[in-house]
Order: C-alpha cells, then sequence, then structure tokens
C-alpha cells in the first residue's frame, strides 16, 4: 500500500476519530501538523452539526474543511462551499409520521441551530453531547425555517426500532443509520459521499489520492470515493465489506496509526 500519493484525509468523527469518551487524541492533533506541512487537505466529516464538530476541533477549525449534517453542509472557515436543505413538505410530512410513535426523539437540524420537543429530560441530556447550539420549541411540527437534515434518537437502538418506520421514505429521501442510536433523514443528495465530491472537484483531488476513514452506514457513500478507505476494527459489517482496508478501533488509535504511517513515508 503506497500511501505517498494521499494529498486528504477525511475522517467520520464519532467511532472513528473520536475514542468513545467523545474526545480526539493529543496523538491526532500532533500528527495534524504534520499533515498541514505536508499540504495535506484534512476534512472532517459527520453527522454532528457544525458547531459540535467544531467544538471538538477547536485548536484546528480554521485550517480544515467540516462536512456537517452527514454532508447537507460543508463549511471552511466562514465560507460556506455547499448547503442541500429539505423541502418544508417534507419536513412536515416526516414529523406528523414521528409523532405517532412513541420512544423516538426528533431533532430539526439547521445550519446553526437546532430544534426539538421539550418532552424527556433523559434525551435532552444525551443531546448535549452531540449538539452545542439547539433550541427546546413547544412543537417542531410549527418550525419552518430551514433544516438540513432529521436526526432521529432511540435510546434501544436506532436499526431496530426507528428504520423500519421510515423505510418507505427511500425512494424519495436519504435515510441513514448514522450509529447505535441515531437515524437520519436528509435530501437526496445530503450524503458525504456527495459532499465529498464537491470537494475533491473543487480542490483538484482525485479518488487516488484521497484517505478515508468510517464506522458506520453513513459513511458508505465516502468511503467509495477514496482508494485509500479504511474501515475501523469497531465498524458495522457493511461498512467492513465496502472499505479496501481496515485498521484499529477507534479506542485503539486506528485513524492515528495509519497516520503515522503514512507520514513515515514522505
Amino acid at each position: 500500500m503506497d500511501l505517498s500519493k494521499v494529498k486528504m484525509v477525511v475522517t467520520d468523527m464519532d467511532g472513528t476519530l473520536l475514542n468513545s469518551d467523545h474526545q480526539v487524541s493529543t496523538k491526532f492533533f500532533q500528527l495534524f501538523q504534520e499533515l498541514k506541512k505536508r499540504d495535506i487537505k484534512f476534512v472532517a466529516a459527520s453527522g454532528r452539526q457544525y458547531n459540535s464538530i467544531v467544538d471538538k476541533l477547536e485548536t484546528i477549525k480554521d485550517d480544515i474543511i467540516v462536512v456537517a449534517e452527514n454532508g447537507a453542509f460543508v463549511k471552511k472557515q466562514n465560507i460556506e462551499l455547499l448547503a442541500t436543505p429539505l423541502d418544508q413538505g417534507t419536513i412536515k410530512e416526516t414529523i406528523k409520521l414521528l409523532k405517532e410513535v412513541e420512544g423516538i426523539h426528533p431533532v430539526l437540524c439547521g445550519k446553526n441551530n437546532a430544534y426539538i420537543n421539550g418532552n424527556s429530560d433523559a434525551f435532552l441530556n444525551k443531546l448535549k453531547e452531540y449538539y452545542s447550539q439547539f433550541s427546546v420549541l413547544n412543537d417542531i411540527a410549527r418550525f419552518d425555517g430551514e433544516v438540513l437534515k432529521i436526526a432521529i434518537y432511540h435510546f434501544e437502538s436506532s436499526e431496530k426500532y426507528i428504520y423500519p418506520l421510515v423505510k418507505h421514505l427511500e425512494s424519495q429521501l436519504k435515510v441513514k443509520v448514522s450509529g447505535e442510536n441515531w437515524l437520519d433523514i436528509s435530501h437526496m443528495n445530503a450524503h458525504k459521499g456527495h459532499a465529498l465530491r464537491h470537494i475533491q472537484e473543487k480542490y483538484g483531488i482525485s479518488q487516488q489520492e484521497t484517505m478515508v476513514f468510517g464506522d458506520y452506514n453513513n459513511d458508505l457513500e465516502m468511503l467509495a470515493l477514496g482508494d485509500y478507505s479504511f474501515a475501523m476494527a469497531n465498524a458495522h459489517p457493511n461498512v467492513k465489506e465496502v472499505a479496501n482496508y481496515q485498521t484499529e478501533s477507534n479506542d485503539n488509535f486506528g485513524v492515528e496509526k495509519i497516520l503515522e504511517a503514512m507520514l513515515s513515508n514522505r
């Protein structure tokens, strides 16, 4: 595996770059400075909102490209590179469908803020890890602002308890089980692959020059756009099937070890 051709590194956050305590390692920040010296671009691509991603990468935020909301929003510094919102009809219909089901918690995701119903203290506490900016509304069904994504949380399993309820929407929308507890609904073009293709074209970087790391189903499209695609040891089976390579788990510095190997060859 010749890693000398890599010009861009793209990584998911939760389950990939972040450890199980939702932290980025000191080792990564040290390696990032080496990437920067070699003019290797770095992209953080997550289902998280933009502000939450930037909070985790605060010290390097001005030097990276951020793909937020599963690809619905892309930004570098203060420059918006891409935004792919849902139409209002889709939002209303989806919220109406979800209101009929107990035990699930929808979030309307905007560019700089998220909106939830305030009917669960337990969910509110869980939300704070993933959303640094959010507002509690009396009824999110009445919200008429721009929405990039509808994120839905279940305390036990998104794949088991949410996906069967919304699977029929897949012909019109991007429906992604994005984590053990999360499922995301967005515009058909609002996914990490579409966002990464946009970035590759903007900066003139090919698939053969792209390294990608991921662990869950919302990473599948972007993994297909990097010849150096890595599934984490803790990844969903679908990700391991698609990725060209595998690395160690997020708790065992899987991303960092590959970056070290790449930089040692330069």
